[in-house]
């Protein structure tokens, strides 16, 4: 019954858990050299297990980075760190108006691997993801 009760209190924790920070040595080899391709001297790397794909977390400059790749080393997506005023004017009305009174904590500019580019707003716990003209598409809760 104890045994039960605890992997039943695993499998519901695993339902809420959505990256898993994981090391560089359980990243598949074509993932890091795919990585390492189009990122090349980036030693500082955090890496996340994300829905079956990988996440490399790293920074160039002062400027926040991540880049998701499938297991086969696919590029899925890039996201850049941006200032909340580079978010589109649409995107911070929106955000004005739904989210009254509430700070805007992180902005990111995404673009995945077909080139389209969305825009993501981290308000509270929420991660609200707009189109490139600033039309809310999505909200995420963290």
């Amino acid at each position: 019954m104890k045994n039960s009760l605890l992997a039943c209190l695993a499998l519901l924790f695993s339902c809420f858990v959505s990256a898993q920070n994981i090391s560089s040595k359980d990243v598949p080899n074509i993932v890091k050299s795919t990585f390492l391709k189009s990122y090349p001297n980036q030693t500082d790397v955090k890496w996340e297990k994300e829905k079956g794909n990988y996440e490399a977390n790293f920074k160039t400059g002062s400027t926040e980075r991540a880049v998701l790749l499938d297991t086969n080393g696919n590029i899925l997506e890039t996201e850049e760190e941006i200032s909340v005023k580079k978010l589109p004017a649409k995107a911070l009305a929106y955000i004005e108006k739904n989210y009254k009174h509430k700070k805007i904590k992180e902005a990111a500019q995404i673009t995945d691997s077909h080139g389209t580019i969305t825009f993501e707003a981290q308000v509270s716990s929420i991660d609200l993801i707009f189109d490139k003209q600033g039309a809310c598409i999505k909200s995420i809760a963290d």
